[in-house]
Parts: C-alpha cells; structure tokens; sequence
C-alpha cells in the first residue's frame, strides 16, 4: 500500500467492497445511492461480519474515503440524486484481478484459496485456484506495502487462509479451527461433551425417581 493512502476502517472497507461488487453485478444502479451503499453495507448474505451502519456513518465514512479520491460523487444521468462510484483500482495502483481479490476480502473476511476464486466469480473469472494464488503472492510482496497476508493454517484445516491488510494486521486465532472445513475445535468439542454426560446424569436420576415411585405404588 502507498504511504500516502493511510489504513481503512472496518467501514471503508466494506463500502470500498461494496462499491467494487455493486458495479460488476449490478450495473444499471451503479453508482450508488447513500440508500443503496447503506443496505450494501448491512446485507445479511454474502458479508463476514455482519454489519448495522445507519447512513449517518456511512456518510461520515464517505467523506474520508472522498478525501482520498478512493471514492467519487456523481449525479448520474439524472442529475437529482447524489451517488457514489469507487476509486480503489486507480488509487492503489491495481488490475481489475488484484481489485476482485481484495474486494472479496473486504466483504467476506479471510478466505481459502479455493474459496476466494468461487466469490470472486462474479467480478473476475480466474481459471484455477494456482492463478487465485498467485495474484495474492503478487499483492503480498508488493515492494511498497504489501495488501494481503497468508495466516497460519489452522489446526484441523486442510488450506491455508488469505486476509487483506488495508485495515491493518488481521487478528489471528489463536485456538483450533474456525470449523471452515467441518472440524469441530477441542475446547468446543470437549464442552459438549460435559454438557451431553450432565444432560444423561440428569435423565438417569428423573428416571430412577420415576421407577422408584412406580414400585411404591404398585
């Protein structure tokens, strides 16, 4: 990243991210309303945290991104509504592969490569999972910053997971797998365990009170 482009917020983020998908898959309302980025931001589907700005924040968080030219207002073609269209490609220097990527990330949260190239399908076709990775090798030896970081691989999970760096150093578990690939963590699993053996413990004894009370009545 350019030293001149400061680190996102977690809003940012996501408008950035919303603004990269909304021109690829939905052309006719791109740019974007503050209506439209808004419900973007806190859409339920497709989003990795989900978020509940109200406009208030995403016009304060505009405002910075306007700031940086990383965001443009327009009237469009009706010239009653203000909308808004992303800078992010031009202003990091990025082809439209690299913008896919960190798009994705921006809106989904850190990713295997497998699962990088199936959301990015929509923005960018990439042919196999081994070009998926070698445009986030690229975006994470970049001489000037790098954007994507490969986190450690999580005990049970079979790929390593990508995360975007533009909000700064993503925070690592630091316990077993997230459950990504179907495992199921120790902690979590021994807690479960505990829990079925006092559910049976409990059972065991209704069940007992139940025949004891039988045989005194018969």
């Amino acid at each position: 990243m350019s030293h001149e482009l400061p680190l996102l917020t977690l809003l940012e983020a996501r408008i950035l991210g919303v603004l990269v998908e909304k021109e690829k898959t939905t052309p006719d309302a791109y740019p974007l309303t503050l209506n439209s980025l808004t419900a973007g931001c806190n859409q339920k589907s497709s989003r990795e945290p989900v978020m509940n700005a109200d406009e208030s924040e995403v016009q304060s968080a505009l405002k910075e991104l306007r700031g940086r030219l990383l965001v443009l207002e327009t009237y469009g073609a009706s010239g009653r509504v203000l909308r808004y269209a992303q800078n992010f490609g031009k202003c990091y220097g990025l082809p439209m592969t690299s913008v896919a990527l960190l798009s994705v990330l921006m809106l989904r949260g850190a990713q295997t490569v497998s699962e990088l190239r199936a959301n990015c399908e929509r923005l960018y076709h990439f042919d196999d999972a081994s070009s998926v990775e070698a445009y986030l090798e690229e975006l994470a030896a970049r001489s000037n910053s790098a954007l994507v970081a490969r986190l450690p691989k999580q005990t049970g999970s079979r790929e390593h997971r990508w995360a975007h760096l533009l909000c700064g150093q993503p925070s690592v578990p630091t316990g077993p797998g997230n459950g990504r690939d179907g495992d199921v963590g120790d902690s979590a699993l021994e807690e479960r365990i505990s829990r079925l053996e006092t559910e049976v413990g409990e059972l065991r004894n209704i069940i007992s009170r139940i025949t004891a009370h039988t045989q005194r009545d018969s």
